[in-house]
């Protein structure tokens, strides 16, 4: 099963992800595919919190930003992916290097695609940074636009695609299990 989890920031979309995928793992492995490459105190704290609420869950954590299918060879194809985040993946494949990527939306919404299909389940969390209805400089917009592109291009393929928004869930496609 893949599952698309979308919502604000601190929404409970993690959390919800590793309920999820503790339970869709049937006590086979679990992996907690981590995206986020710290730059700053803020970054290393998000680590700090997501690491403890984890801790003794049984998760095996990867930790690939870039170039995704070279980290399934770390991953048991009966095993249960949570991918945590399309928000991270973005932002390290378009500006870690010296000029920002134009093609690093379509790459990733291929990648993720690519290594989804690999697992027995795969849960993905993306925050929904698409929806205010500001206007930002070029480049946050084209990775406003990047985000909402990967998304839809996985909410057509997933089984479901669910959006937490002030603690509740709402179902976009599909049935989730029980977390």
């Amino acid at each position: 099963m893949r599952i698309l989890l979308l919502g604000g920031s601190k929404s409970g979309k993690s959390m919800m992800g590793q309920h999820m995928a503790r339970r869709l793992s049937g006590g086979e492995s679990m992996y907690y595919w981590a995206t986020l490459e710290p730059r700053d105190g803020e970054d290393r704290a998000i680590v700090r919190r997501h690491l403890a609420e984890r801790d003794g869950w049984g998760f095996e954590t990867i930790e690939q930003g870039r170039q995704l299918p070279q980290a399934l060879e770390w991953v048991s194809p009966a095993g249960t992916v949570l991918f945590d985040s399309i928000t991270a993946c973005l932002a390290c494949q378009m500006f870690s290097g010296p000029q920002p990527d134009a093609a690093a939306a379509a790459r990733t919404a291929q990648e993720l695609l690519t290594v989804s299909r690999h697992p027995r389940h795969f849960v993905c969390v993306c925050d929904e940074l698409w929806r205010d209805g500001v206007t930002y400089e070029p480049w946050t917009e084209h990775y406003r636009r990047g985000l909402a592109e990967i998304c839809r291009a996985l909410a057509a393929e997933f089984d479901a695609v669910a959006e937490l928004a002030a603690g509740c869930v709402r179902v976009w496609k599909g049935e989730l299990p029980d977390a």
